[in-house]
């Protein structure tokens, strides 16, 4: 079976984000014994080093693109990261890939409210659809445990979902111009340099005896290996061939391996608010793009005439 560079590329974003899905329960339970920005750093920097030897040849940047590619490195990842794991230190880690399911709706709402788009009823609705059902995964604990930092979690979530809009528009810009382990070594070096003060003043609060302990090599190990290096790869290359508005969709993917793996490894439960909460924006998101059998399976079904055509 022969696959066209566009069929790879979406099965390559397909295996990044089931690797993304599984990445929140995991970083979690890694929480227990290793603190978030020092998490973040060694997931960083580790994952440059092991690039190195393949990028070293192929390290120059056009002095044209070294601001968005600090921009990038800086707010779209090392700010992203930082935000993520706090949340999970918080809340629940089946709340993350939700919230992020919810990535395209909030595009349509920035284009409507920063660049005045129109747009048709059946999106508006949809996107309020979407937006409840983010609303209620929020504040379920609300409902639940009552006020307490789960809500500021779940907030954080928010605005890591937020930055990393803003990470796949500017990666988007680069990604055709250089090769992906180029750009992932550059990003993840300077994201890396950013978290290092924080990172310095938490290891002088906690020290460094969590990072002994089986659940931070495991997680830190699984989030080097399979979630920057691995993972980052193939979203790389996936944004090569595939529209920036179709990316979004391949995060569908997340929350199912996410709540796969969380009840075993957490003992995280489903609430009925929680269920409710993801329908609505499983449905707002449906309805708002108007094609609800437009999925990643799907798209591999598709030509490569249709792909170009499309583009």
């Amino acid at each position: 079976m022969n696959l066209s560079k566009t069929q790879i590329a979406i099965l390559c974003l397909i295996i990044a984000n089931v690797i993304w899905g599984a990445s929140s329960p995991i970083f979690k339970w890694a929480l227990e014994d290793v603190q978030p920005f020092t998490f973040a750093f060694l997931r960083l920097f580790l994952s440059a080093l092991i690039l190195l030897p393949f990028t070293i040849h192929r390290l120059k940047i056009k002095r044209s693109d070294l601001y968005t590619l600090l921009f990038l490195a800086v707010i779209g990842l090392a700010f992203r990261t930082a935000y993520s794991l706090f949340g999970l230190k918080l809340t629940a880690s089946i709340n993350a890939p939700i919230i992020a399911s919810a990535t395209p709706i909030f595009l349509i709402i920035g284009s409507m409210v920063l660049f005045h788009e129109k747009t048709r009823k059946k999106v508006i609705n949809g996107v309020l659809i979407s937006f409840f059902g983010v609303l209620l995964v929020i504040l379920q604990p609300l409902f639940t445990t009552g006020l307490d930092t789960s809500i500021i979690g779940n907030v954080f979530f928010l605005i890591a979902m937020a930055l990393s809009v803003i990470y796949i528009m500017l990666l988007k810009e680069l990604a055709p111009k250089y090769h992906p382990l180029t750009i992932l070594f550059w990003i993840f070096t300077i994201a890396s340099f950013a978290l290092l003060p924080f990172t310095y003043f938490e290891v002088q609060a906690n020290g460094i005896g969590g990072l002994m302990h089986m659940k931070a090599f495991i997680g830190i190990a699984f989030s080097v290996l399979f979630c920057t290096c691995i993972a980052y790869s193939l979203h790389i290359y996936g944004l090569k061939y595939i529209k920036t508005s179709e990316v979004g969709m391949f995060s569908y993917v997340d929350p199912f391996v996410a709540i796969a793996i969380a009840k075993p490894l957490l003992g995280e439960q489903v609430t009925t608010m929680f269920f409710f909460g993801a329908m609505l924006v499983f449905v707002g998101i449906f309805i708002a793009e108007g094609r609800i059998h437009y999925h990643p399976v799907h798209l591999l079904r598709r030509k490569e005439s249709e792909v170009i055509k499309d583009s």
